[in-house]
């Protein structure tokens, strides 16, 4: 059985999906660890009764509801996408995929809605340690609705905890605590939210230093760098730590992608981590599986083996290993698991035909060889062209080393901040002024950056090894989907210049004189 597939269809599909997830994602991460910092902002004002800090708490507070309010609006039509553009995904795991989705929506998303009109609303007309609840509520309550979200996503990249039924074709859920606390899903959610602390650290940092410049609300904008920093440095070494644990959990579970990180083309022992390489050679040529793919690299030998096993001569596989099999190491080749997948493709079609023709002896047959080779049911999508089992390299390997970069980048510059802070020194150093303001740009780079890395590099899988990209998409009109994007793209850009329009307003006319 060969199947034919509209890659024009599939293509701007995807687009019109990663248009939406990047403008989201603009949104979430300030609003996520600004709930934070506003948090604690008001417990400083709460705990030492200064009106100075319920000023600083309620100018950062306006900055987070203008994220949040744009953030819920492109988050809604993302969810929507999942029926409308990939209905096929929506059918094969909606049982799965849909509760976390399902549980995030009435559990995190109502505590958000409950609290947050106390929070803006409730000064003056709620006790000071009811408001400081509140506000500490919608900062969890943030964090919970990402939780439930990146569950999902990363039980996309590690399926477990389920069972197929070939009766509905479908997965159903059979162990959620499975789902819930999978490797992935750990390392996705915590390294998630602790980018995104560190990426409103990074803008708080950046308006007070616009401040400092500008000779505006020194007292303001001291407090809030103080604040920022310190939270910066310590969610920036957390961001650290799980960035490595979520990078041991991919050599694990998705070796391809981990290969794609580092242009790994040929597996060794001992494998060097490229700290800085120039990519010389495209991943789409099977030809060019060979250890000199660049033009240039620095290297740190045998720190990539020790970075995903904790063993300097433990060995890495490459693209080469994975696409053509590695029999010493245990490896299977591509086309061994493209043949096992036919067969459970097969295997299902045999069930339904045994099933209608009510034929048992057929029906338990194929069930077996079906449950024998599910595990790769999504590589029998590919007897025609093996070759797109492998993402693209080059925008692998750069995504995560920018994001590698700045990361380490961020926590140099927290710590200088504090430095300059106690040597009193901050607002007088016009350098490291204009610097914070320039790394806004570069948070949101980096914040972008990981998920490029984390979605580019498990393609062509929407769902790891069992549903491939170009399956799950619905089967819709190509032109009606460039439609879409097209109008999506106007939409998305007339908010997001709507949202910096107001913040921008609200940044230059800062905070509100007074307390009140």
């Amino acid at each position: 059985m060969t199947e034919t597939f509209d890659y024009s269809l599939i293509d701007w599909s995807r687009a019109q999906f990663a248009l939406t997830a990047m403008y989201h994602w603009m949104f979430v991460p300030l609003t996520l660890g600004l709930g934070f910092i506003v948090a604690i902002m008001e417990s400083i004002y709460v705990k030492t009764g200064d009106p100075e800090w319920k000023r600083i708490t309620k100018f950062w507070m306006t900055i987070f509801g203008i994220n949040f309010a744009i953030g819920v609006a492109t988050g809604i039509i993302l969810e929507f996408e999942f029926g409308t553009n990939w209905s096929n995904y929506s059918w094969f795991v909606g049982d799965i995929f849909g509760a976390p989705l399902a549980i995030e929506g009435i559990m995190a998303f109502f505590l958000e809605s409950t609290f947050i009109a106390v929070m803006f609303f409730g000064w003056n007309k709620v006790s000071k340690r009811f408001h400081l609840i509140s506000t500490w509520l919608v900062a969890f309550g943030a964090s919970l609705s990402a939780l439930w979200i990146l569950v999902a996503n990363a039980w996309m990249q590690l399926p477990v905890g389920m069972k197929f039924n070939p009766e509905t074709a479908r997965n159903e859920m059979v162990h959620f605590w499975d789902i819930l606390f999978s490797p992935m899903a750990v390392s996705k959610f915590t390294h998630t939210i602790a980018s995104s602390y560190l990426l409103a650290a990074i803008v708080v940092i950046g308006i007070s230093s616009w401040f400092l410049l500008k000779k505006r609300h020194l007292v303001f904008a001291k407090r809030s760098i103080v604040v920022a920093a310190v939270f910066g440095l310590i969610t920036s070494l957390f961001t650290i730590l799980t960035g490595d644990y979520s990078a041991k959990v991919v050599a694990r579970h998705q070796p391809m992608k981990f290969a794609a990180f580092e242009g790994l083309y040929v597996g060794q022992r001992g494998a060097p981590l490229i700290a800085l390489g120039i990519v010389s050679s495209s991943p789409d040529d099977p030809d060019n599986v060979n250890a000199k793919d660049f033009v240039f690299k620095l290297e740190i030998p045998n720190f990539l083996s020790y970075m995903a096993f904790q063993d300097v001569n433990a060995f890495i596989p490459g693209i080469k290993d994975l696409m053509e099999g590695n029999e010493e190491h245990g490896i299977k080749s591509a086309a061994e698991k493209i043949a096992r997948g036919k067969l459970a493709i097969d295997a299902l079609a045999e069930y339904k035909a045994a099933k209608t023709a009510g034929d048992e002896t057929k029906l338990a047959e194929a069930q077996i060889i079906l449950e024998e080779n599910f595990q790769y049911f999504g590589y029998g999508y590919f007897v025609d062209d093996p070759t797109r089992l492998v993402p693209n390299v080059p925008i692998t390997f750069y995504s995560f080393h920018l994001m590698v970069a700045l990361g380490m980048w961020f926590l140099v510059f927290f710590a200088i901040v504090l430095l300059l802070v106690y040597k009193n020194m901050l607002s007088r150093s016009k350098f490291w002024l204009i610097i914070g303001i320039v790394n806004i740009p570069l948070a949101y780079l980096a914040s972008q950056s990981g998920w490029v890395t984390a979605e580019m590099g498990r393609q062509p899988w929407v769902i790891q090894d069992l549903m491939p990209t170009m399956v799950a998409v619905s089967r819709l009109d190509a032109n009606a989907v460039i439609t879409t994007f097209i109008l999506f793209a106007v939409i998305f850009t007339a908010l997001l210049i709507a949202e910096l329009s107001i913040m921008f307003k609200t940044i230059k006319t800062g905070p509100k004189q007074g307390g009140n």
